[in-house]
């Protein structure tokens, strides 16, 4: 009798003991909600305040900075490839807008699809490119303006083979992967090439890579050929093993182009004038000391004199206007890729270009 009192009063307090448990702890729970709930309407009062205090001190900036914006260096990035290390070691852009409180920075790319990538997400305002870079930037909609036109080199490109591939001829191409960057003007010289000699684009297997992965690819011989220009071209003449197949002479029209963002080209039309008189002087000269250009890019490119000879006798200088018979042409190259189904829709490449008005603005030497 006396167990089974014990017992029973043992399950009374152990069921009291845990009903006041239940209740403290949703005591607690609540107390913590209400603490939370105080902490984080304060936090967020914190923010809001610091917030308001980070804006009025940037608009205190801003006004500030454009209060004195005439005293501050304007900055034009621009962006080139090693094709044209030649107009950045020079330094004449620096020297010729110094007065005009403007600095040059300089960004590398490896080709120029690259390139307008970064001009269309505004890292960049110039930088020049192949014929195709522009084609594909515009369909994608990237806003863009042609400046001005390069001369062509259509020998400054060529598909490469290995010395001992059994590819002898364009039409030993088909069914083998060809590498190229996409979009760029080694692409379109491909495609050019393989229709002149009867092969259709679908007859190759096309290998999309950045020159750099296309040379690591062509030198282990993961890859049958190699659409490429130059300093490339020349550098795996020079230590590649490298056979040209077919250049592009007779077959490239084009140089490729001068491009500026839409809203650099519309607001800074002097800033562009002196740019292009400065490049203009530089193709210039380089037309004219071939030997000096072969000599200053050799050891920046990493190749032996008598291959940079060669790669800088093969090659055209000069900056050319931007005519109703370039556009003709540019458009033609936008036709055949929309045609391939490589760009996602028809464009109409006159939507990228500027006003003659425009034009004139920048410098009557190509006009």
């Amino acid at each position: 009798m006396l167990k089974f009192i014990f017992q029973r009063t043992m399950i009374y307090w152990r069921k009291q003991l845990t009903l006041r448990f239940t209740i403290q702890k949703s005591l607690l729970s609540i107390l913590s909600i209400k603490l939370l709930g105080a902490f984080i309407t304060g936090l967020a009062l914190s923010f809001l305040f610091a917030a308001c205090t980070a804006n009025n001190a940037s608009n205190t900036t801003n006004v500030s900075a454009n209060n004195n914006n005439q005293n501050q260096a304007s900055v034009v990035r621009i962006g080139y490839q090693k094709s044209a290390i030649i107009l950045k070691s020079r330094g004449l852009l620096e020297k010729r807008l110094q007065p005009e409180n403007v600095s040059i920075e300089w960004i590398e790319f490896p080709a120029g699809p690259q390139l307008l990538e970064a001009m269309n997400v505004g890292s960049i305002d110039f930088g020049h490119t192949g014929e195709s870079p522009p084609v594909f930037a515009q369909a994608a909609g990237a806003e863009i303006a042609y400046i001005a036109g390069i001369a062509p080199s259509p020998a400054s490109s060529a598909i490469l083979v290995a010395q001992n591939s059994p590819i002898k001829t364009v039409n030993d191409l088909k069914g083998k992967k060809v590498a190229f960057q996409k979009g760029s003007s080694a692409h379109y010289m491909l495609v050019q090439i393989l229709e002149k000699n009867g092969l259709k684009y679908s007859d190759i297997q096309p290998i999309y890579l950045p020159p750099a992965d296309a040379r690591a690819a062509f030198v282990k011989g993961s890859i049958d050929a190699w659409s490429i220009w130059d300093p490339f071209y020349a550098a795996a003449e020079q230590s590649s093993n490298a056979r040209v197949l077919i250049d592009g002479t007779g077959i490239n029209k084009l140089g490729g182009y001068y491009l500026a963002s839409q809203n650099f080209a519309k607001t800074k039309p002097q800033i562009i004038k002196a740019m292009l008189e400065e490049i203009q002087n530089v193709e210039t000269w380089s037309d004219q000391n071939r030997e000096e250009v072969a000599k200053t890019l050799s050891p920046i490119l990493g190749i032996d004199l008598a291959t940079m000879k060669k790669s800088t006798d093969r090659r055209k200088f000069g900056v050319t206007p931007i005519t109703p018979e370039l556009i003709t042409l540019q458009q033609r190259v936008a036709d055949k890729f929309y045609e391939l189904k490589l760009i996602p829709k028809q464009i109409n490449v006159k939507e990228a270009m500027l006003t003659s008005e425009q034009y004139a603005a920048f410098s009557p030497k190509i006009q």
